[in-house]
């Protein structure tokens, strides 16, 4: 995945939220940055799934306003990325 300069290190999920281990430079705004990572998956699927959409989602936004971010060293991130792959879609 290629988003603002982002390195995907690990993703994982359930049905309603998702956990990405990600590298970015110190550059990058974080706010902004997940705006952006919420923003283009949520027009393309409203543009190309609006009649599968309608039911379910007719607020203008599809995703929850809150989000978690923060930092971490080398040897904590993979940590992290265990912990990302153990988390089994339920």
């Amino acid at each position: 995945m290629k988003v603002a300069g982002l390195r995907v290190l690990e993703m994982n999920g359930e049905p309603d939220y998702i956990r990405i281990l990600f590298e970015a430079p110190p550059s990058i705004d974080p706010a902004k940055m997940v705006n952006g990572l919420k923003t283009g998956p949520s027009r393309m699927t409203r543009k190309n799934f609006p009649d599968e959409l309608a039911p379910y989602y007719w607020k203008p936004a599809f995703w929850s306003m809150s989000y978690f971010i923060c930092t971490v060293s080398d040897r904590n991130a993979e940590t992290l990325k265990r912990y990302i792959q153990d988390q089994d879609i339920k």
